[in-house]
């Protein structure tokens, strides 16, 4: 290899070592900015606690926890459109950040945008696989009124059912439901009066019931 090729190598690879370690540098000093703001928060100090998570994102754009705890303060202390905004930074930085939608689904909440909101949670409850924001999510339409979409969320919380406490109660829910909904539950109440649909019908009313 001639000399001058071989000095360029060896800069090229001094030069990404460099980066890499301020790299490394930069997310380690972010971690302890995000500690820091966390003990402030605890202290009550939110003033403080926001300028730390700002300060570690402005080391590391890519904190995670950084962006989740300043979203997370700021819906805390009554500033959901803030929240809003924070949230929508993050995801567009990190747009798997599925958490961070977790939270805008809140922010929304809190600025009374449910439909918005509800759209929110249902995708990140879907992409994370989480059961605790399918139940936040059925109370959201329990709170609007909208008993079928809580049965169908219901719906899926017996299909995802871990141990037995969940399945059972899940149960109860779904059965319920469709007799709240009765009418506006096409597999509970069908129009026709054959026999199939008679059975249909008997079965969903049934869903939840425990084994006897």
């Amino acid at each position: 290899m001639p000399g001058s090729r071989k000095v360029s190598v060896v800069l090229a690879v001094a030069l990404a070592l460099a980066l890499r370690a301020r790299t490394a540098g930069a997310t380690a000093s972010g971690d302890e900015l995000v500690r820091q703001a966390r003990a402030h928060e605890v202290a009550r100090e939110d003033d403080v606690a926001a300028r730390r998570y700002m300060e570690a994102l402005s080391l590391d754009p890519d904190n995670q926890e950084a962006w989740l705890g300043l979203g997370a303060l700021r819906l805390r202390v009554g500033e959901p459109a803030e929240a809003e905004r924070v949230f929508q930074a993050a995801l567009r930085r990190l747009p798997t950040l599925y958490r961070a939608m977790r939270g805008r689904a809140r922010a929304r909440w809190a600025l009374a945008r449910h439909a918005e909101a509800e759209g929110d949670l249902l995708a990140y409850a879907t992409d994370a696989g989480d059961p605790a924001a399918l139940r936040e999510l059925s109370d959201w339409y329990g709170a609007d009124g909208r008993a079928p979409a809580q049965l169908a969320t219901w719906r899926q919380l017996l299909a995802v059912a871990s141990d037995e406490a969940a399945l059972l109660e899940a149960r109860r829910m779904v059965r319920a439901l469709v007799i709240l909904v009765d009418g506006a539950d096409p597999a509970a109440s069908p129009a026709g009066a054959d026999t199939t649909r008679r059975g249909l019908a008997s079965m969903a009313r049934r869903a939840g019931a425990p084994p006897r």
